[in-house]
Formats: C-alpha cells, sequence, structure tokens
C-alpha cells in the first residue's frame, strides 16, 4: 500500500513539473511575439513613409482612342515608371469627373485631380490666358509652342498660381480646328443663322459671333444627339475629336476653316501640387512633355486617317477662303477690356523676335 502511495506521488510531480514547463514555453513564446509586433509595425511603417503613393486623377472630356486619351495613357505609363511606383495615375475620360468648369473648381478645392484645361476657359481666371486660343492669331501650332516658354508665359504661369492653379504641362497640342455643318460652308456669308455648337468659353463665342454664326455652347458630350434633334446646325473642333464623337454620322458638309490653332494644358489645384514631393512635380512635368510629343504624332496619324474616313461615310470636304474669315474676326481682338492693354501686338512682337 505504501508503494503504491510512493508511486502515485512520484507520478503527481512528475506532471506538476511537465505542466510548468509548457507553460513556461508558452509564456515564453508568447512574449517574444509580443516583442516582435512593434518592430515589424516600426518597419511596415517605415515602408508607407519611404514609398507613399500619391494617386492622381487624370480627367479630361475626350472619348477613348482620341489622341489627348492616347496621351493620357502614355503619361501614366512614364509618370509610374519614372517615379517607381510612387505615383499612380488613375485616367477618367469622356468628363467622368465632371464638365470642365465643375473639375477646375474640384482642383482648386485641392483635390487630387489634374484636369486638361484649354487657355480659352482659363481666361475666367487670367483674361490674358485668352488670347492663346484667339481665332488665327498664328500660322502653326510651334508658334503657340513658343509663347509658352518666354517670359510672357511666367507671367501668366504666376497669375494662375494665385488663383490656385498650378500649370503642370503646356506642350499639348489639340489640334487645328474646322467646322462640321449640315449645310455647305464655303464663306462667311453661309455661316448667317447657323447654330453652331462652340464651347462654354467667352473666346469661341466671340469667334463665332463674329463670322455670323449663332454661337451656342453646349457640352462635347452632347453634340451628337444635339445635331440629331436639330439643337445646332454644326460643331467645330480638330478633326479628330469631330470623329471620336460620331459628328460626321450627321453632318456631312467638313469646310476646313483652320479658325484656331490650338494648344492646351493639364492643370492642377496649387494646394494639391504643393503636397507633392518635389521630385515626383518633376517627374508629372517632364513625362507629360514627353507624352505630348507622343500624342502630336498619334494626332497628325490620326487627322489624316479622319480625312479618308470621312471621304468614305459621304463627308463633302470644302477649302475656304480662310482670309474672309480672318477680316470678320479682327474685332475679337477689341472684344475683351480686361485684357492688358496692347496685348495683342505684345504677342505678335514676340512671335516677330522668336529665335
Amino acid at each position: 500500500m505504501k508503494k503504491i502511495g510512493k508511486l502515485l506521488l512520484f507520478l503527481f510531480t512528475v506532471f506538476l513539473l511537465t505542466a510548468v514547463a509548457a507553460c513556461s514555453s508558452g509564456t515564453s513564446e508568447e512574449g517574444a511575439a509580443e516583442n516582435a509586433e512593434p518592430e515589424a509595425a516600426d518597419n511596415e511603417a517605415d515602408e508607407a513613409v519611404d514609398g507613399e503613393l500619391y494617386s492622381i486623377n487624370i480627367a479630361y472630356g475626350n472619348q477613348p482612342g482620341e489622341p489627348v486619351d492616347e496621351l493620357a495613357k502614355k503619361w501614366k505609363e512614364l509618370a509610374e515608371e519614372a517615379s517607381g511606383g510612387r505615383l499612380e495615375l488613375v485616367l477618367y475620360p469622356s468628363s467622368q469627373l465632371g464638365a470642365e468648369k465643375d473639375v477646375v473648381e474640384q482642383a482648386q478645392m485641392g483635390n487630387n485631380v489634374i484636369v486638361l484645361a484649354g487657355y480659352d476657359f482659363l481666361m475666367d481666371y487670367v483674361p490674358d490666358a485668352g488670347i492663346l486660343t484667339a481665332p488665327y492669331l498664328v500660322e502653326d501650332i510651334d508658334e503657340l509652342l513658343y509663347l509658352t516658354e518666354t517670359d510672357w508665359f511666367e507671367g501668366l504661369r504666376g497669375d494662375l498660381r494665385e488663383q490656385g492653379i498650378e500649370v503642370v504641362t503646356t506642350r499639348t497640342v489639340y489640334g487645328e480646328r474646322h467646322l462640321l455643318t449640315n449645310e455647305k460652308v464655303e464663306t462667311p456669308e453661309d455661316l448667317n443663322g447657323l447654330k453652331i455648337r462652340v464651347p462654354n468659353n467667352q473666346m469661341s463665342i466671340q469667334a463665332f459671333e463674329a463670322m455670323g454664326a449663332a454661337a451656342t455652347p453646349t457640352p462635347l458630350g452632347e453634340l451628337y444627339t444635339s445635331l440629331q434633334q436639330g439643337l445646332v446646325d454644326g460643331a467645330e473642333n480638330p478633326l479628330p475629336v469631330l470623329q471620336g464623337v460620331k459628328a460626321h454620322e450627321v453632318s456631312k458638309h467638313l469646310a476646313l476653316t483652320g479658325h484656331q490653332k490650338f494648344i492646351t494644358a493639364w492643370i492642377g489645384g496649387t494646394s494639391f501640387v504643393e503636397t507633392l514631393p518635389e521630385d515626383l512635380v518633376q517627374i508629372l512635368r517632364e513625362t507629360g512633355d514627353e507624352a505630348s510629343e507622343f500624342a502630336r504624332a498619334v494626332l497628325d496619324e490620326q487627322t489624316e486617317d479622319v480625312l479618308a474616313e470621312f471621304e468614305a461615310a459621304g463627308v463633302e470636304i470644302n477649302e475656304v477662303d480662310t482670309e474672309a474669315f480672318k477680316q470678320l474676326v479682327q474685332d475679337v481682338y477689341e472684344a475683351f477690356p480686361s485684357w492688358t492693354p496692347g496685348l495683342y501686338d505684345e504677342i505678335k512682337e514676340l512671335l516677330e523676335n522668336q529665335p
């Protein structure tokens, strides 16, 4: 009986020692895990700071496949690669984020958005910007691009910055604008009474009213139905843009007026751009310029293709005497009292003295 009692005592002692060892082992492992967690969290935090992702929405009214859309896709590719993945450009074509004015206001409020904006639109903030889109101002696109490299333009950029608008890149060639109408147009007299869809800015409105048309501001995305329903009798834009909205399916007369050589800017809100690291802002500028050069080649190629497509679709293509149109729009340069006095002469002098 005593032997049995000793055996039970021995077994109980072994059990206690085993349990204590197990508890000690578990406590040590749990403690080690708890001590490791802060270190792991610190490492993750360091990685987040060092490789912070900056997501930027890229907004424009043009349709997928147009030169501007091809530019945006190229810009996304170049910027994300050059930044080592620190930049993420999210593309919103077809005015998905709203009309141009609405998105510019979003940018001014500090939202993470860069939007394509014409200088005719930017004249609502800095009036002198509008002269870059004045009708028949220059002979070719390169003259406009030269103007964006001058001290005069740097002053313009500073004035826009004071309005909360930061010009990110300036070299986007939008194209030469022509006129597509339901009725044949060869002279300014043919425009009399025709309702022509124009962008909602004073430069476009003044130009077409000077040429005798009834300028009718309408969102680009609504152009096709507006033509179908007779709300407008025609529209103007570079050929790839007119093709992109299928306007040629309704309107069958193309007048090669070339009334505007057109470049545009990509702008962001000053307050948002200032939150970006300087190296990323520089990457955005450089890759934006590179993408613009790429898109210019796309524009040239698409313009030739569109002319062929229009002809095949039964569009009558008319050469016009542009001198008659030029004479009518001279008054436009006197239509904006808010411009700096002598602005037109200053621009002409810059162009005459370019290297």
